[in-house]
């Protein structure tokens, strides 16, 4: 299936700033993810966290995306490619600090069931194959309120 990354299918935006085009599903992917992301001047792409069973596999398009992680915070134009190992050694968050739009495609496994960490709120995500259970600072709760105060989390940070 031919995907246009000029004018890509968006899904409904669940976060300010932030479209995703699930073109993996599209495509009719089953064991492999691909989101093309373009995220508005300020939007967090992903808050820092930290897959035990997903690898990621990142490829910026257009802009310039900061990308903070285990060795600190880098700034990915166009062409960069960064590969996020399950564990410590892939945290990541990615976060649109210039002045302009920045558009990427993450490839992902999509194992299940995994165990997602946000380590500058100490949430705590299960996904599961039909469901996804958030514990922010081990307590059940719903995951949007969870995801959304991560990504809050990543916006300030190093502003």
């Amino acid at each position: 299936m031919p995907v246009d990354f000029d004018q890509p299918s968006w899904e409904a935006a669940k976060y300010p700033g932030r479209h995703v085009a699930p073109v993996g599903a599209q495509a009719g992917g089953r064991e492999l993810a691909a989101n093309v992301y373009e995220l508005d001047p300020g939007a967090v792409g992903s808050p820092l966290h930290v897959h035990h069973a997903n690898e990621e596999l990142l490829l910026v398009l257009a802009g310039t995306l900061s990308l903070r992680g285990p060795d600190g915070t880098q700034f990915l134009s166009a062409g960069a490619v960064v590969a996020f190992p399950r564990g410590q050694a892939g945290a990541h968050s990615l976060v649109n600090r210039s002045d302009a739009p920045v558009r990427y495609i993450v490839v992902s496994t999509t194992n299940r069931p995994d165990i997602v960490e946000y380590p500058d709120t100490g949430a705590t995500l299960v996904v599961l194959a039909e469901q996804r259970l958030a514990y922010p600072h081990g307590a059940d709760a719903h995951q949007q309120p969870v995801i959304a105060e991560a990504m809050r989390a990543a916006a300030d940070r190093d502003a």
